[in-house]
């Protein structure tokens, strides 16, 4: 799997004064890109089923039987068949689209708003404290995030929580290094000049000329790491360093399915098909949000 992301793709460009109709205009833009609707739809109803899917599930998630082990797709009240333990299917991977989701996005959310704050600092600040601090997230940058995810994730053990931290780690230096990109263009622009000759204070000049420019292309950037984090995150679980056994979810489902890849390959196949039609929506829609923000003012 290819988890590396440069710091200029899925950016879109912030070097002008976004007018007062813009984000209408993106917001319009983006309702004619027929794939990002579409993947914003899959989203959609993959959230309703994890949110609502104790209301929802056909079966019990956890109940297991020896007599209903890995029955096929289709099997009579198993709509998606069993796993090794006999459970349902249909009710797992929807209980495991709660912890799934929670898993790819929370990282991504909480790194944003740390990222979104050093990188930002960092670029208005400039000169040394910009070097300082861009040479210690180089550092970090320049593991591969897979190897790193993985290296955290085993030196503070298993477990959601420690999870969590290790994904959050990972894509922290991703968005700073776009966070001060961004933000070291804004800052050279005329109209943050102007407000800077207009004796406005740094303070002033950062929320509302810096932060209504930058946050934007920052945020698309890290819509589209979400998909990563699912990755990572299911990577985790599948090695054991992720979600414990019993609960569902779908990389540690595809780890303790993977016996059963020759007896019933479909079923087994359901998770890795989840975490894929899941990735790749929000691929898309990150897509539609950086091309619909590509508007000339």
């Amino acid at each position: 799997m290819t988890t590396a992301i440069t710091a200029n793709s899925h950016v879109a460009s912030p070097a002008i004064e976004r007018s007062p109709g813009y984000w209408k205009q993106v917001f319009s833009k983006l309702l004619r890109n027929r794939l990002a609707v579409a993947a914003a739809i899959v989203l959609l109803i993959l959230f309703i089923l994890a949110i609502f899917a104790p209301w929802l599930m056909p079966g019990d998630p956890y109940k297991s039987s020896i007599m209903t082990r890995l029955k096929p797709i289709g099997t009579e009240n198993f709509p998606l068949g069993s796993d090794e333990l006999g459970r349902d299917m249909l009710s797992r991977l929807m209980l495991g689209g709660r912890l799934s989701l929670f898993m790819g996005i929370t990282p991504v959310i909480i790194a944003f708003a740390i990222g979104s704050a050093i990188g930002i600092f960092a670029g208005f600040a400039g000169g040394l404290t910009n070097s300082l601090i861009m040479r210690f997230i180089d550092i970090l940058y320049a593991f591969p995030s897979v190897l790193l995810a993985i290296a955290l994730s085993g030196t503070l053990g298993a477990g959601i929580g420690n999870s969590l931290l290790s994904l959050t780690i990972v894509f922290i230096p991703q968005i700073v290094r776009v966070a001060e990109s961004v933000t070291t263009q804004v800052r050279t622009q005329e109209f943050v000049e102007a407000a800077r000759a207009s004796g406005a204070s740094s303070y002033k000049i950062v929320t509302a000329q810096i932060l209504n420019n930058v946050l934007g292309p920052i945020f698309v950037f890290a819509t589209s790491l979400i998909s990563v984090s699912m990755i990572l995150a299911s990577g985790l679980s599948f090695l054991g360093l992720g979600v414990k056994p019993p609960e569902p979810e779908w990389g540690l489902m595809l780890n303790t399915l993977r016996t059963a890849i020759y007896v019933q390959p479909w079923v087994a196949a359901l998770p890795g098909l989840m975490i894929f039609i899941t990735s790749i929506s929000f691929n898309l829609l990150a897509d539609g949000l950086r091309q619909s923000m590509e508007i000339k003012d």
